[in-house]
């Protein structure tokens, strides 16, 4: 039970500044204003590390329309987690008769469970995204909220809405994106 509840605090905190990380550079990528909400939001929450980052990497890539800083805030905030999740496991269900014993093939599968916590949290703030959009394009469309989903979303819609016609004057491209996003959350898994 102790595993669960580390697991799950530990998951939740490093997901959210992850999909922070990752939102940022989504925004600053569609050229999304930071200054008001989530922008003032997710540069508070990122700051701490991609200031340092960004004075760091070389000026070519600060110059680029890529906001690399945030890239790799999310990437190494992605290995952190792993880092932190096979020294929960290793330590906790390793414990031995003469005390900790580490299981070193925990740590072999660190860049594998980076990799698959960075993809979760694109698919599923992603996904979260698209179903605020989705649900305020029939509830709300003239709201600005929905007027900042959509420049969040619409660049994602936009190659369904080209295969996908209106039916009935309903987009359903979102709902196809939500089942694409679904179904990539389950092989991942």
């Amino acid at each position: 039970m102790l595993i669960q509840i580390l697991s799950f605090l530990l998951e939740t905190a490093f997901f959210v500044l992850m999909a922070a990380a990752l939102l940022r550079a989504w925004m600053n990528w569609l050229r999304v204003s930071m200054t008001g909400q989530p922008g003032s939001f997710v540069m508070a929450l990122t700051d701490w590390l991609v200031k340092p980052l960004r004075r760091s990497l070389p000026k070519a890539w600060t110059k680029s329309r890529v906001d690399w800083a945030s890239m790799l805030a999310a990437t190494l905030m992605a290995l952190a987690y792993a880092v932190l999740v096979g020294l929960l496991f290793s330590v906790l269900s390793n414990v031995g008769e003469d005390g900790l014993d580490f299981a070193p093939g925990v740590f072999l599968m660190l860049p594998v469970i980076a990799v698959k916590m960075l993809l979760r949290v694109a698919l599923q703030t992603t996904f979260m995204l698209v179903l605020g959009y989705a649900i305020l394009s029939w509830v709300q469309p003239g709201s600005s909220v929905y007027g900042l989903l959509a420049r969040l979303i619409e660049p994602l819609l936009t190659p369904f809405r080209r295969v996908i016609p209106a039916i009935g004057g309903v987009d359903l491209s979102a709902l196809v994106l939500l089942v694409v996003l679904q179904i990539g959350m389950m092989i991942l898994i």
